[in-house]
């Protein structure tokens, strides 16, 4: 299997240190708000990547963040802290907003068909492994105090800048436009892995420190979770485009230090989505997710083919004209494949044949859209019988996971009217009460059974998906 390394920037052949086992880190998620779905275009990329190296007979341990303490803009102390504005926002404790979108951010796993990691561990789970692993940092002099907080020294290091191509002006904090420079640090491009003194007083999760009272740097958690999951020795770190540089930037610098050693062999970096205003982002205010999705009527299986169409290394523009001609494809993709009979006997030279198609391009690199037409050539060959036809299609979608095979109708009886509609009561109550997370959890409740809920003038009005 080939793969693009970000480390090397080539395709290469896949190799783990260990042939039975690989290792797999994903960054998760900050759970201060929904996922929107360029966010999930990441997972549901990374989902492919561990359904196809599954595909090939490995055996993959993959572990994920929940990122459930302060997220700051940069290293430099600036921007949000996007738990705590989310919180004081909903008047809940950050504590509880972290599990509430934590909650549903794998809600729209589900609907995506994107496998849960083996592992997921919330940032604050580790608190004394951070400390730790700070302290052999200041031992080995990767790492010094200043000003009250705790800074990695990227001069200690041969190349920091491992994963990019910039030079270092161009990259470091202070030489980037409109962040601030920090007068404590020895080297601008170094980072903050303890804070106790910060812009932000009244941040709400704090732990007591050799330090002093205080919480962990943006790229701290990261490294710990992987090494306490995963080992010393990574196959392949996961994540977005954005998470290069500095995050993943830092976790190399810092994990290195730490171990003494190479850590991770292969990253794998996606794309990301854009809309007509460019990246798809929180910030602006304005974004799509998965729910939303549906309560437009689409099948959110349409939006993982509609990703499956496009390479994860290219960005990927979203349209609803381009989702309402995947929601057709997928439509019309179904119906070919649900009306197929089991009839006949498999013929194993033709299966033989299509499967080492699909492996091929799919060990390409992940060439999805080839894998694509390799399904589409043959659910129209004549010569081939219904059930090899169904046979190599359960085997695709083992990878593709689009459920092709799977009768998904929702069927409404009295009970589950009388169901909906207290749900609807309840909602409408929560909704009175300006308790918007219940509103919200109501409404995924019952998107899960299939029913779509549109507010209107005269009330909320439901209809089967």
């Amino acid at each position: 299997m080939k793969l693009y390394n970000t480390l090397t920037r080539q395709i290469e052949e896949f190799i783990p240190n260990n042939k039975d086992k690989v290792e797999m880190y994903t960054c998760g998620p900050t759970v201060y708000h929904y996922a929107h779905i360029g966010n999930l275009r990441s997972y549901l990329m990374e989902d492919l990547l561990q359904k196809a190296l599954e595909y090939n007979g490995y055996n993959v341990h993959r572990v994920m963040n929940i990122t459930d303490v302060g997220h700051l803009s940069s290293d430099s102390d600036t921007g949000d802290d996007k738990m705590v504005k989310s919180a004081k926002k909903a008047h809940k404790s950050v504590l509880d907003i972290a599990k509430f979108y934590t909650e549903a951010f794998f809600n729209d796993f589900s609907k995506l068909n994107i496998k849960m990691p083996d592992v997921v561990e919330p940032a604050t789970n580790l608190i004394n492994e951070y400390i730790h692993f700070i302290t052999v940092l200041l031992e080995k002099d990767y790492a010094y105090v200043s000003g009250g907080n705790v800074y990695f020294d990227t001069s200690k290091l041969k190349d920091y800048y491992v994963l990019t191509n910039h030079k270092e002006d161009e990259m470091v904090v202070g030489a980037r436009r409109g962040v601030e420079s920090d007068s404590n640090k020895k080297n601008q491009a170094d980072f903050v892995l303890w804070f106790t003194k910060s812009k932000f007083e009244d941040q709400e999760l704090k732990w007591e420190s050799p330090w002093g009272l205080g919480y962990p740097g943006w790229h701290i958690e990261c490294s710990c979770i992987s090494l306490k999951h995963c080992g010393e020795y990574l196959d392949i770190h996961c994540g977005g485009v954005d998470n290069i540089f500095p995050h993943h930037t830092n976790e190399i610098a810092q994990s290195e230090g730490y171990l003494g050693h190479k850590w991770c062999n292969y990253w794998f970096h996606v794309e990301h989505l854009n809309d007509k205003n460019g990246k798809m982002s929180k910030s602006k205010g304005d974004f799509l997710t998965v729910s939303l999705l549906e309560e437009k009527g689409y099948n959110p299986l349409s939006y993982r083919l509609m990703c499956l169409q496009s390479h994860y290394r290219k960005q990927l523009v979203f349209t609803f004209e381009n989702l309402d001609n995947a929601e057709q494809t997928y439509k019309k993709l179904k119906q070919k494949t649900l009306n197929l009979s089991n009839d006949g006997a498999i013929d194993e030279d033709k299966f033989d044949m299509y499967n080492k198609k699909f492996i091929s391009f799919l060990d390409d690199d992940l060439n999805t859209s080839s894998c694509l037409t390799v399904l589409y050539d043959m659910l129209k060959d004549n010569d081939l019988n219904d059930a090899t036809k169904r046979k190599l299609t359960e085997s695709f979608d083992k990878v593709l996971s689009l459920d092709l095979l799977k009768e998904d109708e929702v069927s409404l009886n009295d009970e589950l009217v009388s169901y909906i509609e207290e749900k609807i009561a309840l909602r409408t109550l929560a909704k009175q009460n300006k308790d918007f997370i219940e509103a919200d959890k109501i409404r995924n409740e019952l998107l899960e059974k299939g029913i779509l809920l549109k507010d209107t003038r005269e009330g909320t009005i439901w209809n089967k998906r």
